[in-house]
């Protein structure tokens, strides 16, 4: 496989992934979550290295995930202590992620990884990490990552779709017939965390938030159905990779960031020409109103 297929394909599945999780925080109205969970999955990084000496893939899982759900147990912590939301979610995600900083400037010798690193990733050395078994090339290790990611939230979401529907949209209703939503809402932590450190090497832990959100929220201007929604947001995020290689490459600037920015530029599309939200269509709409009525 080429150099540039890696690149795109990794690109690819960041946008498929996260697009799929991200899209249940959208509609679950938690999308600040995300930024708080990418930040802090460094933290958990930090300390699979300190315990195993390895930035080998499971154990990066392994610590993002527990991290992850670290941060949406103290998030909700303060929030039920009467803590507001947007400043539960402030304290906590600083705290952890510049904890996670600081134990950086500890193994900056040992191992490549650096508070750039960390916030914007280098997707254009991913096809450089290889899975090597046997002495023999496997692809890059963050496709592996990706894939496995992607594979656990599709087998979590279809296993629980009913209730992931239900707790979303009627949370009320979903525990009065016995759905436990605090299991519920630790599995997407769960989905968030693994994606969000699958992509982690890939786009960093800012950049890795616009895959998270955006296409989720473009994909909420395009459909009110639910399954809907979580398709079109891996295929907007999809769309977003490759559409932001090809400008990187086209005008030679960063490709993670080109990525974000499409996702940016999609979304902007749907909020003027979205057919039923679109601000374009609603004048439109009004003015046919207008005349009508005189």
């Amino acid at each position: 496989m080429s150099y540039t297929f890696w690149i795109i394909l990794t690109g690819s599945l960041v946008g498929l992934t996260c697009g799929i999780a991200g899209s249940l925080l959208v509609l679950r109205k938690m999308s600040m979550i995300a930024d708080a969970i990418s930040h802090t999955v460094l933290l958990g990084i930090v300390g699979a290295f300190f315990v195993t000496q390895s930035l080998n893939g499971i154990p990066m899982l392994i610590g993002a995930a527990i991290v992850g759900l670290l941060t949406a147990y103290f998030v909700e912590l303060l929030n039920n202590s009467g803590v507001q939301s947007d400043a539960s979610i402030g304290v906590v995600f600083t705290s952890l992620f510049a904890l996670g900083v600081v134990l950086i400037s500890f193994i900056g010798d040992q191992v490549h990884l650096d508070t750039k690193h960390a916030l914007m990733g280098e997707i254009a050395f991913v096809p450089w990490d290889t899975l090597q078994i046997n002495g023999k090339s496997f692809g890059p290790v963050a496709v592996w990552m990706l894939g496995f990611s992607l594979i656990f939230n599709v087998v979590l979401i279809t296993l629980f779709y009913k209730q992931i529907k239900m707790s979303t949209f009627d949370p009320q209703f979903a525990a009065l017939v016995g759905i436990p939503l605090t299991f519920i809402h630790y599995l997407l932590m769960t989905m968030v965390s693994f994606s969000t450190v699958a992509s982690f090497n890939s786009v960093g832990a800012i950049l890795v938030v616009a895959m998270l959100i955006v296409p989720g929220a473009t994909a909420y201007l395009l459909s009110d159905r639910f399954l809907h929604v979580i398709i079109l947001s891996g295929v907007i995020g999809v769309i977003s990779a490759l559409l932001g290689y090809l400008s990187a490459s086209l005008f030679n600037v960063s490709i993670a960031g080109s990525m974000a920015t499409m996702t940016g530029v999609l979304f902007a599309l749907a909020f003027l020409f979205s057919p039923k939200h679109g601000i374009v269509f609603k004048k439109k709409n009004n003015g046919y109103q207008a005349i009508n009525a005189k």
